[in-house]
C-alpha cells in the first residue's frame, strides 16, 4: 500500500506491507534512490514483519527542506512518520546515506528505534576532499545535469563483474532520478556535508548495530570497511562476496539471511 503523510512539515511518500506481528522494519534508501529500490528485497521478507519504506526528503515523490536536509531534519521526519502510523519496535535498515540518517535517529530517539543495520554505509563525516566533490555535484544538479550525474554514480554502485547482470536495474534507477526535485537533491547534498562523525557514538551506544559490506564496493573499499570493524568491535558484521555498494541487490538472499538473523536476535 502506498500513500502520503505530512511529516515534519512536508509530504512524504510511503510504502507499507506486511502485518508486523513481530517487528517493524523501516527501510531508508541511499542518495539518488527512491523507495522502489527496495521492492525486490522487501519481497523476500518472511511472514510476520511489517515493512515500511519511504522516499526520503529531497528524493522521489516526497517534499524537501528548502535549504538543507540535514540528519536532524531527516530523523525528525522518521519520528513524525512513526507517530502517525503508530509504529513501535522499529528496526532501521539504511542503505549508504540511509545509514547516516539511522545513526542520527538512534542518537536522538533511542527508545523508538531498537536497532540499526547499515547496508554499505559508514560512520564518518565528509573529509575536505569529499566536501569539494559534493559542491561540484550541487553545481551539476542545479544546472540541469542531475540525470548525467546519476548515469555516472549509479553504475559505480555495483561490482564491475555484476554490471551486465543488473543493467536493467541500473537503467531503472537512473530513470527514477527524473522524479527528484533538483533543489531537493541539492538540499540533501548540503545535509550530507554537515553530518558529524559518529564513531564515538556508535562505540558507546547500547543500540544493537550491524554493518553489511561488499567486497567490491567502489564507494566503501575493503580497507575502510576493515577500519570500521577495528573501530567498532561491539557491532555485528557481514562481508558479502562478489558485491559492490548495492549488496542487497547483488546478493539479496545472503543479505536477507544476515538481516533476519540479526533482527531476530534482538528482544
Amino acid at each position: 500500500m502506498e500513500f502520503f503523510v505530512t511529516a515534519n512539515g512536508i509530504p512524504i511518500h510511503i510504502s507499507v506491507s506486511g502485518e508486523g506481528e513481530k517487528k517493524t522494519l523501516l527501510f531508508l534508501h541511499g542518495y539518488l534512490e527512491t523507495l522502489y529500490i527496495w521492492d525486490d528485497f522487501r519481497s523476500l521478507l518472511p511472514a510476520g514483519y511489517k515493512s515500511v519504506a519511504i522516499d526520503l526528503p529531497g528524493h522521489g515523490l516526497s517534499g524537501t527542506h528548502s535549504q538543507c536536509n540535514d540528519m536532524k531534519f531527516y530523523s525528525d521526519v522518521l519520528v513524525s512518520i512513526a507517530h502517525k502510523l503508530k509504529l513501535s519496535n522499529i528496526h532501521i535498515i539504511g542503505h549508504s546515506m540511509g545509514g547516516y540518517i539511522g545513526q542520527r535517529a538512534i542518537k536522538e530517539y533511542p527508545d523508538l528505534f531498537v536497532s540499526l543495520t547499515h547496508f554499505n554505509s559508514n560512520p564518518y563525516a565528509d573529509n575536505p576532499d569529499k566536501k569539494n566533490q559534493r559542491l561540484k555535484e550541487i553545481e551539476l544538479v542545479e544546472n540541469g545535469r542531475l540525470v548525467q550525474l546519476a548515469q555516472i554514480a549509479i553504475p559505480n554502485m555495483y561490482a564491475k563483474q555484476n554490471l551486465r547482470k543488473f543493467d536493467e536495474k541500473i537503467h531503472e534507477t537512473v530513470e527514477m532520478c527524473e522524479t527528484h526535485d533538483p533543489f531537493g537533491i541539492s538540499s540533501t547534498i548540503r545535509g550530507l556535508m554537515t553530518r558529524e562523525d559518529n564513531v564515538e557514538f556508535l562505540r558507546s551506544t547500547s543500540t544493537p548495530i550491524m554493518f553489511i559490506f561488499g567486497d567490491n564496493d567502489n564507494y566503501l573499499p575493503m580497507d575502510r570497511a576493515n577500519e570500521i570493524v577495528a573501530s567498532l568491535p561491539k557491532a555485528k558484521y557481514h562481508f558479502i562476496n562478489e558485491s559492490g555498494h548495492n549488496s542487497f541487490i547483488e546478493k539479496p538472499s545472503e543479505v536477507m539471511n544476515a538481516l533476519t538473523i540479526f533482527v531476530e536476535s534482538i528482544q
